[in-house]
């Protein structure tokens, strides 16, 4: 080796002959190196506003050599000296080379006044050991030196280009490809890799030296002529630049890194972000369509008539086929959401989800209670209105049957009753009028109960609240005032005839004491007359006359006789009628009991079928949810093939439903074949929906937690074990009580004293949170294993923070817009505050309170 070498060369390299001190010697070689070590100087040296123009020159007073190393070491060397003889400038290169020497860099045969004299070999050694002790000493691959570990992470970043083959610092890299690939395998899209030549090295130097200045902030070290012009290129020359290929990259890959922890992190705070978003506007809706539903369930104003009614009852049947079950499943996704969250939250780290205000999930049980209650007697309160419109038609139809037939039987009745035709009658005919008047008497008082019907038949409508009382009752009254009047009229009429009688009666009887005083009198006369008149009495002409008088009499009364034979044979054809119309109707209304029995028979046998499948499925879940047979994962897939086998059973519900609905539209209210009701099996089957999805759920959850936390199957059947002994009423959860007395069972010192009830107070604070009063498995698995769980934490994040932002305090939009995917950088300058610190620019951010509020600990 040269004398102006330094022992720390082979202390980083393998001894090779590519050292040899000689090769020193070819101008070539030192020409690239005066080009190379310049150029990597002033990278460096620009960070303190300063450069170098000739290296042996520039580095003799000292002064740029220690600013050098301060700037590339981040320390301060000691107070240089600023005088212009040599004594000074030989005590700052000696201040340089002992800070060198500091770094475990044995310097041999380097001495300050070579340098201050400017010997050009001297000069580029030193700088050689400084690029080795601070560019590549510190460069390590699986445990390499560090000019293997340069080699080989160049092997493996250019392994993917088959047209480049890295074995060493020189004649590997003549074509340029080399350089290329390492640019294009990092930054792929500042290279048109696929249009480069290999028989083109001038073209691909160039492009990569010109890329690496413009882009990586590399500046150029290496002349492409010389390169390509050079049989071999100096290694020191070629590791040096590669070198800051390696550092610009590196520094990319630890970028790279702190960015993914951060996507990482904002990744999980935007899920999470999303899902409580979700969550609220969930609860909001549904909140809102439980809020809209309530008063129309709540109002039980009645329809005036049996199809409004009917419609009412259909669109009832609507809401809890079409309406509700939707509803009923985003409440259990709702639930199943929000489980969900806080196993996550808990997982990674973060406080739990609290809803806004009025969101809570027993805010929305308490709702949902509501809705059911006011729900829960909306049917019956339409069946009852249903049946009452029934029996309000059957009574007002039955009212104008009854009062249209009085009407027509009382039609002329007072002007009969009015007339005055017992005046100019004689008594026969005075008594004719009276057994008359008697039978008109019977017939009014028969009447009478029909007008008691139609006065008892409008006081019900009234009392049942018929819509069309007022007309009802008007027409009531006017038949009652009418009743009234022919009774007072048919009272008249007998007093008159009674009056007009006796009249005649007393004058008859004076007719008759006439005739018993002319009697002898006449018998004399007619003796007379017979005897002066003998011959000529003729007696069939008087009998004649007799006769022709009485059977004119006779012929007088056939009209009457014909009226009455004439209504007799109307009322036996209305007769004739009335009956096959009532036997049809009876014949009917059979054959519509009959197939409302069958509809009763048929609802009931597949009722008695359902419900019982219901209730078996319901304990068959809960059975599969606290044993412990096989892993979660059979437990999930067994309850899978439940829900599979649940939501093929649908179709059995809806047909269920349609049986229902011809039997409510038939108007069957009762049904002695089965206790189930369509409402029992809605009820049943929503639950069971919900409970296979929650449970479902819960063990996912659990699967999450136990890979989250490394819990062993073990583990997970004795935290089971424990959890199942305690829940005494087997309905998966436990309550304050019982769960104290598990912690108690497990060690845990929790006395009914202040500090014990302090401490369980602070627990049940960790595993309900949202104080539900119960605990869940999930709750409980998360605060046994609470302290194995691995994640991220605000320290971390803040770190990573930091290496995007160069290690300032703060961060700027155009670095997280450079380093973050769009979404995520715009999520962080949304949510990030300005940074107020005293080394604070324009448009600072402060990322360290933002790391903070990402896990809980302030607000975002």
């Amino acid at each position: 080796m040269d004398h102006y070498d330094s022992q720390q060369t082979n202390d980083y390299m393998q001894p090779e002959e590519d050292w040899d001190r000689d090769l020193l010697l070819d101008p070539a070689w030192e020409k690239q190196q005066r080009k190379t070590f310049t150029a990597w100087c002033n990278s460096h040296l620009r960070k303190a506003g300063t450069q170098i123009e000739n290296i042996e020159e520039d580095f003799r007073d000292g002064l740029k050599l220690m600013l050098l190393l301060e700037v590339i070491s981040g320390e301060r060397l000691a107070k240089p000296e600023r005088g212009k003889m040599r004594v000074h400038k030989i005590s700052n290169v000696n201040k340089a080379l002992d800070f060198i020497a500091s770094k475990g860099v044995k310097l041999v045969s380097i001495g300050a006044e070579e340098i201050v004299d400017g010997n050009v070999k001297m000069t580029l050694g030193m700088i050689w050991t400084i690029i080795l002790r601070f560019a590549i000493q510190d460069i390590s691959v699986e445990e390499t030196s560090a000019k293997e570990g340069l080699l080989l992470w160049c092997q493996r970043k250019t392994a993917p280009y088959k047209n480049v083959n890295i074995q060493n610092f020189h004649i590997s890299w003549k074509d340029g490809l080399g350089f290329c690939a390492l640019i294009h395998r990092h930054r792929p899209e500042l290279i048109d890799y696929g249009k480069l030549r290999k028989d083109d090295p001038l073209t691909n130097l160039n492009t990569a030296f010109d890329v690496a200045e413009k882009y990586l902030d590399i500046p150029k070290m290496l002349d492409a002529e010389d390169i390509v012009g050079t049989a071999r290129p100096d290694e020191k020359a070629i590791m040096t630049y590669v070198s800051s290929f390696y550092h610009a990259f590196s520094g990319a890959q630890k970028a790279e890194t702190a960015a993914n922890r951060i996507c990482k992190v904002l990744a999980v705070n935007q899920e999470n972000e999303q899902l409580m978003e979700d969550y609220e506007k969930l609860a909001s809706d549904l909140l809102e369509w439980i809020r809209r539903t309530i008063p129309w369930l709540e109002n039980r104003v009645p329809e005036n008539t049996m199809h409004a009614m009917q419609q009412k009852l259909e669109d009832f049947r609507d809401y809890r086929r079409l309406h509700k079950p939707p509803k009923v499943q985003e409440k259990c996704q709702l639930e199943i959401n929000f489980n969900t969250l806080q196993t996550k939250l808990r997982l990674s780290n973060r406080p739990a989800f609290m809803p806004s205000e009025g969101r809570m999930v027993s805010d929305i049980n308490n709702a949902w209670g509501c809705l059911e209650q006011v729900e829960k007697g909306y049917e019956e309160w339409l069946l009852n209105e249903i049946r009452r419109l029934e029996r309000l038609d059957h009574l007002a139809e039955k009212f104008r049957q009854k009062a249209s037939i009085h009407e027509a039987w009382t039609d002329g009745k007072e002007a009969m009753l009015r007339q005055k035709d017992y005046e100019t009658a004689t008594l026969s005919e005075i008594k004719a009028l009276l057994k008359k008047h008697e039978a008109f008497e019977s017939d009014l008082a028969a009447h009478q109960d029909r007008v008691e019907q139609i006065a008892a038949i409008a006081q019900e409508l009234n009392e049942l609240d018929y819509y069309d009382s007022p007309s009802v009752n008007a027409r009531c009254q006017k038949i009652c005032d009418q009743w009234d009047n022919l009774g007072a009229l048919t009272q008249k009429r007998r007093e008159a005839l009674e009056r007009t009688e006796k009249l005649l009666e007393t004058i008859d009887q004076l007719y008759l004491e006439y005739a018993k005083r002319a009697a002898p009198f006449n018998n004399w006369m007619e003796g007379a007359m017979e005897d002066l008149q003998d011959t000529f009495i003729v007696h069939t002409i008087e009998e004649i006359q007799g006769l022709t008088t009485a059977h004119e009499q006779f012929k007088a009364t056939l009209p009457d006789a014909d009226k009455e034979r004439l209504a007799i044979l109307g009322i036996h054809n209305e007769v004739r009628q009335l009956v096959p119309r009532r036997d049809q109707a009876l014949t009917e209304e059979h054959a519509r009991q009959q197939h409302n029995e069958r509809l009763r028979k048929q609802f009931g046998a597949q009722a008695n079928v359902i419900g019982p499948w219901i209730q078996t499925k319901m304990e068959e879940i809960g059975r599969i949810s606290i044993e412990m047979h096989g892993t979660l994962e059979d437990q999930l897939s067994h309850l899978r093939q439940y829900e599979k086998s649940i939501v093929n059973y649908k179709p059995k519900i809806d047909q269920l439903e349609g049986d229902h609905q011809l039997i409510q539209e038939a108007l069957i209210f009762d049904n002695k074949h089965t206790n189930y009701t369509m409402e029992h099996i809605r009820v049943g089957w929503e639950q069971l929906l919900t409970t296979i999805a929650r449970t479902i759920n819960e063990v996912e959850n659990q699967i999450l937690t136990r890979d989250a936390k490394g819990i062993s199957q073990e583990q997970m059947n004795e935290f089971r074990a424990s959890f199942n002994h305690f829940d005494r009423d087997h309905s998966g959860t436990l309550g304050p009580e019982e769960f104290k007395a598990c912690l108690i069972s497990l060690g845990y010192d929790i006395g009914n004293d202040p500090q014990g009830e302090a401490e369980f107070a602070r627990i049940m604070s960790i595993v309900d949170p949202n104080r539900l009063g119960v605990v869940t498995f999930q709750a409980f698995i998360d605060f046994m294993s609470r302290e194995t769980a691995d994640t991220d934490t605000a320290d971390q994040v803040m770190a990573s923070f930091k290496i995007l932002a160069g290690d300032k305090n703060y961060i700027t939009m155009d670095e997280l817009r450079r380093e973050l995917p769009p979404d995520q950088a715009e999520y962080c300058i949304a949510r990030m505050a300005p940074y107020t610190g005293p080394d604070s620019v324009p448009g600072a951010l402060d990322y360290m309170s933002f790391s903070t509020a990402l896990y809980g600990e302030s607000d975002l």
